[in-house]
């Protein structure tokens, strides 16, 4: 796998869920912090979002995508001011007439994301990542938009299983998207280095292998130095840190989400025996294996 899609394979849990919203007139929405990401489709019409943290009101527009991966609360309004009159989202009913006629369409929706061990380049983006319905930007971030939107419509034999796969692509490309266009944060240039890149895609291919720094430099096609040199600046950690850090999170996810014995995860993920992965493990998260596994089933 690459190294985004483990980065969010990682991170999240379940299946998305979504609701259609169609509201007109004068309205005013809150949502909740949430424990995962949460995101916006706008289908038609427009609206604002308001973040609950104090940030600049944003103006979305038909076609316009948002994605707020730290779950941040915010409002949904026809308007940036008086965000007070809010009611909860899950009491939004359509107004029986009245209003200007303007209506608007949402598609609104929560990933379910574990952020006990979220990837880096996930935990910097940033509170809200608002994508524009541009022409010419971001293809297939568009026709994802627009298979969703069909989706909604027609309700075609096999939609109860399209429509979450759909919003599962829907996260990778507003993810590809942030990072194409993004200002800040380190990981857009530390997947845009060769050198850190092929180091980073070696380790995850095959987590499990035997590395050590050189045979690391070599698999990048430099030397020793400077691997270690261009990584650590780049990514935040030594390559040999990153790889721990990796493998401990790739043996909580097959804890979490499997039931393999404590044996077959540590050889996945390159220990060898279930006694040095749960001294590595309780080190990292502060509780044994099976205690992790044990509260990530009742989570």
């Amino acid at each position: 796998m690459d190294v985004v899609s483990d980065a969010i394979s990682a991170v999240r849990t379940g299946r998305p869920s979504s609701n259609r919203l169609r509201v007109g007139g004068s309205w005013c929405t809150r949502l909740a912090p949430y424990a995962g990401a949460g995101f916006h489709v706008v289908l038609a019409g427009g609206c604002w979002l308001v973040p609950d943290t104090g940030g600049e009101p944003v103006t979305l527009g038909a076609g316009d995508v948002v994605l707020l991966p730290h779950g941040v609360g915010h409002v949904l309004a026809d308007s940036p001011g008086d965000t007070a009159r809010a009611v909860p989202f899950e009491e939004m009913r359509r107004p029986a007439g009245g209003g200007d006629g303007r209506e608007v369409e949402l598609l609104c929706g929560k990933y379910r994301l574990d952020r006990s061990r979220t990837h880096p380049l996930m935990a910097e983006l940033p509170e809200v990542v608002h994508l524009p319905n541009r022409v010419g930007r971001h293809p297939e971030l568009r026709s994802a938009v627009d298979l969703l939107a069909n989706e909604l419509d027609e309700r075609r034999p096999g939609a109860c299983l399209a429509l979450p796969s759909l919003l599962d692509l829907l996260l990778i490309y507003m993810v590809r998207a942030w990072m194409s266009e993004a200002e800040t944060g380190s990981w857009p240039s530390v997947l845009s280095d060769p050198v850190t890149t092929a180091a980073l895609r070696a380790l995850h291919l095959d987590p499990a292998a035997p590395w050590t720094n050189d045979r690391l430099a070599a698999a990048a096609g430099v030397s020793r130095a400077t691997l270690a040199r261009r990584f650590t600046a780049l990514v935040g950690r030594a390559p040999m840190a990153y790889l721990t850090w990796w493998r401990l999170t790739l043996a909580a996810t097959r804890l979490r989400d499997t039931d393999a014995s404590l044996a077959a995860v540590a050889r996945e993920a390159g220990y060898g025996s279930p006694y040095a992965l749960s001294h590595a493990f309780s080190r990292e998260f502060g509780v044994t294996p099976g205690k992790y596994r044990v509260s990530a089933g009742s989570s």
